[in-house]
Parts: C-alpha cells; sequence; structure tokens
C-alpha cells in the first residue's frame, strides 16, 4: 500500500500522538515540525511516496539540515522525530522499513565552560559590608570558589561538614558520594565570622550551615537570585551564576598545577573525561610543563654540517 507525502499523512501522525499516544500539543507540535522539514525536503527532490524513501536520503536531508546551520542536538530530535513517524507508517503497512533505522546525527561541539579570570573573580567573592547578610554572602561566596561546589553541594551543606581546624568540608556530591576538600585561608576567615553572626536568624536545631534571613535552609532558587543581584551591584560585564565559580576554581588550579588528576578528586568527577574539559583553559601551560618535565620531550640538539 502506498502512501504520498502530503498534509493528509502528517495529520494521520497528528491525531496517532494527540490520541493514542496523549502526547502533549507542545511534544505534538515538536514532532510535526521535524516531520515537515523532511516532506519540503522531498518536495524539492521530487520524492512523492513514503516508500521511495531509503536510508540514502534520509542521511542527504539531514546533510542539507546540518549545512543549513542545525545542530547535533536539533538533528538527534529531528531523526528520533522521524523514527516514530515512520513507526507510526509501517503499523499502517505504508512502509516496509525504517529508512531512519541506525542513523545518528553530527556531534555537536562540546560547550566549553565559562570561567573569570583570577582578578575578576577575585573582585567577584570579595564581599564588603559588616551586615549579617554581608557576612553570609562573604562565606558563601569564599566557600564557593574556595571549594568549587557545586550549587546544590553548597546548599546541602551542614554544620557538621565543616572542620575548621583542619581547614576541611565534606561535600556530599552526585550519587550520594562524599569528598573532602580543602577550605583556602581566606575562606576560612569568612566562615569564622559567618558563624559569629549566623544565630541571628538561624535556630539552634537548625544544621544548615547557609540560612535565609528567615531563619532557614538558603535555597538553590535564592542563591541564584543573589548572585544576579551581585554582579550588578559589583558592575560585571556578565552576570554570574554560581556554576562559573566552580569552573574558575577548575581553571586556575590547572593553570598553576596541571595536575588533572588531583582536579578530578577535589571536583568530584566520576570520570577523568568529565574534568578534561577545563584543559582548554591553559593548554601552552600544560604542554610547557611536559616539556620541561617528561624526559622524552626534548627535541635532540641538531647534528653539526659536516
Amino acid at each position: 500500500m502506498t502512501q504520498a507525502l502530503t498534509p493528509e499523512t502528517l495529520d494521520a501522525f497528528r491525531r496517532h500522538l494527540a490520541t493514542e499516544r496523549q502526547l502533549s500539543p507542545h511534544t505534538v507540535s515538536n514532532y510535526l515540525r521535524d516531520c515537515r522539514k523532511l516532506v519540503d525536503w522531498c518536495r524539492d527532490q521530487g520524492i512523492a511516496e513514503l516508500s521511495g524513501l531509503d536510508a540514502h536520503h534520509i542521511r542527504t536531508c539531514l546533510a542539507s539540515l546540518h549545512r543549513r546551520g542545525m545542530g547535533g542536538r536539533s538533528l538527534q530530535r529531528w531523526l528520533s522525530s522521524l523514527r516514530t513517524f515512520f513507526a507510526f507508517a509501517i503499523r499502517r503497512r505504508w512502509l516496509a522499513h525504517n529508512p531512519a533505522a541506525g542513523i545518528s546525527a553530527p556531534k555537536s561541539p562540546r560547550k566549553l565552560p565559562k570561567a573569570l579570570d583570577v582578578d575578576e573573580t577575585i573582585g567577584f567573592v570579595s564581599q564588603a559590608g559588616d551586615s549579617w547578610l554581608d557576612h553570609r554572602d562573604r562565606a558563601m561566596l569564599e566557600l564557593f570558589y574556595s571549594a568549587g561546589l557545586r550549587l546544590g553541594e553548597l546548599v546541602g551543606l551542614d554544620l557538621a561538614d565543616l572542620d575548621l581546624r583542619d581547614a576541611l568540608v565534606t561535600v556530599t556530591g552526585k550519587g550520594r558520594k562524599t569528598r573532602q576538600v580543602p577550605v583556602g585561608s581566606h575562606a576560612l576567615t569568612a566562615l569564622k565570622d559567618w558563624l559569629k553572626r549566623r544565630g541571628e536568624c538561624a535556630g539552634p536545631d537548625n544544621p544548615a550551615l547557609f540560612v535565609s534571613q528567615r531563619g532557614t535552609r538558603l535555597a538553590t532558587r535564592s542563591i541564584q537570585d543573589r548572585f544576579h543581584r551581585l554582579s550588578v551591584a559589583r558592575g560585571m560585564q556578565q552576570r554570574i551564576h554560581p556554576h562559573m565559580l566552580r569552573h574558575s576554581f577548575a581553571s586556575h588550579l590547572l593553570e598553576s598545577s596541571g595536575d588533572l588528576r588531583a582536579v578530578q578528586e577535589l571536583l568530584g568527577h566520576a570520570n577523568l573525561s568529565t574534568t578534561q574539559i577545563y584543559t582548554h583553559l591553559d593548554f601552552q601551560h600544560l604542554a610547557k610543563t611536559y616539556d620541561s618535565a617528561h624526559p622524552r620531550a626534548r627535541k635532540k640538539p641538531a647534528k653539526p654540517e659536516s
């Protein structure tokens, strides 16, 4: 049974998605938008029947969309939509096989993390003032940068996680895995000052390290909003978000040490490949370290001409 690539064909697919699969209108709209891209391409190529499509056509259309600027993730979603559409067509016996099966989209280049330079970072975390809020923000910012924490890790910190004597903080990261991270001297001073003022709002039974002015554990959204306000108050050229301090922590450590394994441990990354994204930030430094330290890195001196 042949089936033409017409608006009526897509409308049947739309009814299937909305009625049988009961997908949201937004999701249905996304499926149809992706399928229309194929229908438009087929019209330009003179392909009128579904049965006339094969894997070569899908790859050619994919390449055309890629040349027009569609990224890897969008193309992967497009292929997923087509597979769903073709599976529907197979059930209707409009197709014998799925021409999009086994085709993958080109990978998008991995987005590199944004990081502040050292002066920008110090300027941002150096919170002035002597109010309760100033002390809390100063301790929070200094600890973020000093320990390279994720936002969720900082939110979850309790008083018991802080070891002021040994200058360590115990962090619970992804997968409920814990790690101990050193706390720098500036962060340590800020934390000691904050703990002297914390009781002004926090009750004795509240275990949270950082609390709001209402005495409750500081929430993720509250910290994000606070970062935005401080970015504006500092006159920063870009909006600073919590993860930028983690990126800055990683890149600055690599710039000074080149020790990828140590940074992996401090960040709590399960895989070294996750940490390696930071190496672009100071590749020249790592190359120089290799050249000066590796016994086989130095070039042999040129032989004198005879």
